[in-house]
């Protein structure tokens, strides 16, 4: 196999997914395996700037060090310790993405990691959730493409060392990689190909907010509701469905759909429009007040209403009751 297609591979990932600026900067987090190999030569040749750091987290002794100095020579890694013995492998990987938090970083994981994280999550909890391809924190898996075999590959031809680790068949990956996978290659030689489908699914609501939404739409009541968490509920009525939120206690800053409120005032809450609303201290209702200031109908259920002890007292953006011109201070998230 040679190493350039697997190179276009890698950037039409990063390109099409907009992981790394072109020509910018990246910090590769490396363990001196074949991923991690592939991830720091590859963005390498393909013009990133490429730093390296290694976490050593000393549980394997000897061969820890050696790590860290293959990873020190062979990558010009910085190297950091950190760690204690009997720690958890989530808590290992959290601990090393506490380091190089301020800069853009990268991680060898690769579709075969894909697979093992998949099939784990399912197990362990009913989910196929799968690695993302850029974390919340920032960090991008470049190699998410690419199976385990092609980044050895690409060592080889390259003529690249990199080190095993002898600790990975007695862990839970392990276990998957050497007794699981073999099995269901056995029930299907594309068992691998059709787990990773899995992953490249579109997100599903949990199941039971998906179950509730279902039935609310299949229902042949003239109006019903649903409540989907916290201050939110979907309401049907007749052939028409649409999502109601709050009331919402206006404590300091408050988001409330595309809205931000402010308010340095006690006792306010933040709702959607009822039928019936009036503003405090004025026979005007809600309603005509949104008709002057020509609010689409298909608006008037999700503008947030301020109250107090269940008055009107400010509708953002249009109007507010006396006493309460200045008490909210109002945002619309399209002009942020």
């Amino acid at each position: 196999m040679e190493a350039a297609p697997i190179r276009e591979r890698i950037e039409q990932l990063i390109r099409a997914e907009n992981l790394i600026e072109p020509g910018g900067e990246v910090l590769c987090l490396v363990s001196g395996g074949a991923d991690s190999t592939c991830l720091w030569h590859s963005l390498s040749a393909l013009g990133y700037r490429v730093s390296t750091l290694h976490v050593n987290h000393r549980q394997r002794g000897e061969e820890s060090e050696e790590d860290a100095r293959f990873c020190h020579e062979a990558f010009g890694a910085e190297v950091v310790e950190a760690g204690e013995p009997g720690m958890s492998e989530a808590e290992l990987r959290e601990l090393r993405y506490s380091f190089g938090a301020e800069r853009l970083r990268a991680t060898g994981h690769t579709a075969s990691d894909q697979v093992e994280t998949i099939l784990y999550r399912l197990v362990a909890s009913g989910s196929t959730r799968g690695i993302k391809l850029r974390r919340e924190d920032g960090v991008v898996r470049p190699l998410l493409a690419l199976w385990r075999t092609e980044t050895e590959a690409y060592c080889r031809a390259e003529s690249l060392p990199f080190r095993s680790d002898s600790s990975n068949p007695g862990t839970t990956r392990g276990v998957i990689r050497s007794e699981i996978l073999p099995a269901l290659r056995r029930l299907h030689p594309a068992a691998e190909e059709n787990i990773l489908a899995l992953a490249r699914e579109r997100p599903r609501l949990p199941r039971g907010l998906e179950r509730a939404l279902l039935e609310l739409l299949a229902s042949r009541e003239g109006s019903r509701s649903v409540d989907l968490g916290p201050a939110l509920k979907a309401v049907r009525e007749y052939d028409h469905v649409y999502l109601e939120q709050g009331p919402l206690p206006l404590i300091g800053r408050v988001r409330f759909g595309p809205w931000i409120l402010e308010s340095e005032l006690d006792g306010l809450q933040v709702r959607c429009f009822k039928p019936g609303d009036r503003l405090a201290g004025r026979k005007k209702k809600i309603q005509d007040v949104f008709v002057d200031a020509k609010v689409p109908s298909s608006q008037r259920r999700s503008w947030p209403l301020v109250t107090r002890e269940d008055e009107v007292v400010a509708v953002p953006g249009i109007v507010a009751a006396p006493g309460y011109e200045s008490a909210v201070r109002v945002t619309r998230e399209e002009e942020a």
